[in-house]
């Protein structure tokens, strides 16, 4: 069970991040379940967790130093993916994908968003599984 209900990244540009989400969370099997026009939306598998949005307060997004967000993903496949996607449509790399000190049998990839926020994909599985 996870300890989190929900996590928001703010963006100057819902659009243009919401293109860029839809195809870099396909490969870790992650569906827009929420979107409210011209706001927010929210991926997820059961339910929106993974939110972009306009900051509440109307001041320019910006993002934290220190603050990354680890995503799952099924495979090591999925990771390997989701960092291709992310460079293709012009986010950057801070970690090329391969084995982590972590975790046993981690696993991820690091990268930017197209607003400069930090994320990691990432899987616990064996080369031999996953």
């Amino acid at each position: 069970m996870s300890i989190f209900t929900h996590v928001t990244l703010g963006t100057r540009d819902i659009a243009r991040a919401k293109t860029f989400y839809d195809q870099v969370l396909d490969p870790l099997q992650f569906k827009c379940l929420l979107e409210v026009e011209g706001k927010a939306c929210g991926w997820g598998i059961e339910a929106p967790q993974f939110m972009i949005l306009y900051p509440r307060n109307g001041e320019p997004a910006t993002t934290g130093n220190g603050m990354t967000i680890g995503l799952t993903a099924p495979n090591r496949a999925a990771v390997r993916e989701f960092h291709r996607r992310a460079l293709e449509l012009g986010g950057t790399c801070e970690g090329a994908p391969g084995p982590r000190p972590f975790a046993p049998h981690a696993y991820a990839a690091y990268i930017r968003d197209l607003d400069g926020n930090k994320l990691v994909a990432s899987c616990r599985k064996s080369e031999e599984e996953g």
